[in-house]
């Protein structure tokens, strides 16, 4: 059981503080409720964009990351299409200086058409190594187009096209920040050895007279549902054909994530793993071959990814993953195996909550989504899937026309 105290500043910001004396550390983790699905289809890779600027110094703090340093500590960030989350990691008795960095950065960054170029050709060289010079960089964006039509989520979170990076003026970035960095769009956790009301003091010190700011009503287009199958064929010169099969799912706070999250682990968590043992270990088709979840907040995919041997057909790859996901649609997958699997993500859930920056950035994503307290819970959630909630969640998933197939082919020489 984490334990946690919980206070909400004048301004809106969302204050929660874990106490772990195992340690002499903290962690400050600011979370934001912006990502990439909150950018105009017309401007995107803004959010991914702010993960930068917010380094290249705030209004009264010009260098962020020698206070950081000068004190023992370490930062970073990171982006996804739901959030951008920062934080530092220092020793406990050095905590009021992260306060002092975040709290000077939230209430306004030193914009600068300097500050703007820099680090804007720092995210488009990430682009072009990420996306455009990297074997298979373009299959996440690919897929994204494939799946979705309307939602935001059809483009990544570095951005639709390079162009919208390039021509982001200031005013443009000025707006993006006023719009949604605000403590009342925002959740501070603190985890490590700290007394929750000297944190609660801190916030209020240092956060306590910022300003709250209209924040945009988030209104986003709803995906229709999937109602015939797609496909997409691309060649390009990579080592080995690559097989990508994915298919909607739901969000996180929908009824059949955890169950989802599950049956990705039935297939391919481990070597014992449904998928690994037949189709890499025995019938070698594949060199690698993996199941997972998006884990978006908003309804997300469930995909099958893959690497083919030399000389298997794309035909008969597709068809050995359909068997394997028909199996779990037209027979109950045993109790004990399915067991095994709870065992082993309630034993991964348990090993990272050890971390308390783990722990920081969990306390905040769950308050983001609406209870901190979740945090708790989540073993009792997927203690509750059954052998019969499997079956009923493969069918639900693993149909055709829910399904959107990327062949990714390897460019032959001659």
């Amino acid at each position: 059981m984490i334990e946690y105290k919980k206070h909400v500043l004048k301004n809106g910001l969302r204050v929660i503080v874990h106490r772990d004396v195992t340690t002499p550390m903290a962690a400050v983790n600011v979370l934001y409720d912006v990502g990439s699905r909150d950018e105009h289809p017309d401007k995107t890779g803004f959010a991914h964009l702010f993960e930068h600027l917010m380094f290249g110094g705030s209004v009264n703090i010009p260098d962020f990351d020698t206070p950081v340093q000068e004190v023992g500590g370490e930062n970073n960030a990171f982006t996804t299409n739901d959030v951008t989350n920062y934080y530092i990691t220092l020793p406990a008795p050095n905590i009021e200086t992260a306060f002092w960095l975040e709290a000077d950065r939230m209430l306004e960054l030193a914009f600068s058409q300097r500050s703007l170029d820099v680090q804007r050709n720092v995210v488009i060289e990430e682009f072009k190594q990420r996306y455009l010079n990297q074997p298979y960089g373009d299959v996440s964006p690919l897929i994204r187009e494939l799946c979705y039509k309307l939602h935001p989520y059809r483009w990544p979170t570095i951005g639709k096209d390079i162009s919208h990076i390039e021509n982001a003026t200031l005013d443009d970035v000025k707006k993006f920040f006023f719009t949604h960095y605000a403590p009342n769009n925002a959740v501070l956790a603190v985890s490590g050895n700290v007394e929750p009301d000297m944190v609660f003091g801190l916030a209020e010190k240092w956060f306590g007279t910022i300003p709250s700011r209209v924040v945009s009503s988030r209104n986003l287009p709803i995906e229709p549902a999937q109602a015939l199958p797609r496909e997409k064929h691309v060649c390009r010169k990579v080592p080995y054909d690559g097989l990508y099969i994915s298919f909607h799912m739901n969000g996180k706070m929908g009824p059949d994530y955890y169950v989802t999250d599950l049956i990705s682990d039935i297939l391919s968590n481990g070597h014992s793993s449904r998928m690994y043992r037949r189709l890499v270990m025995e019938e070698k088709m594949f060199s690698e071959l993996d199941a997972y979840i998006s884990g978006d907040t908003d309804p997300g995919l469930f995909s099958v990814s893959g690497k083919l041997i030399e000389g298997v057909s794309f035909e008969k790859a597709e068809k050995a993953v359909w068997e394997e996901l028909s199996k779990l649609k037209n027979d109950s997958v045993p109790a004990n195996e399915l067991r095994k699997v709870i065992n082993k993500v309630e034993a991964n859930l348990v090993y990272s909550e050890i971390s308390y920056l783990n722990k920081a950035m969990s306390l905040a994503g769950f308050e983001l989504l609406g209870d901190a307290g979740l945090i708790n819970r989540q073993i009792g959630f997927y203690n509750d899937v059954t052998p019969e909630r499997v079956f009923e969640v493969a069918n639900k998933v693993f149909r055709k026309e829910n399904c959107s197939t990327l062949f990714y082919e390897r460019e032959k020489n001659g």
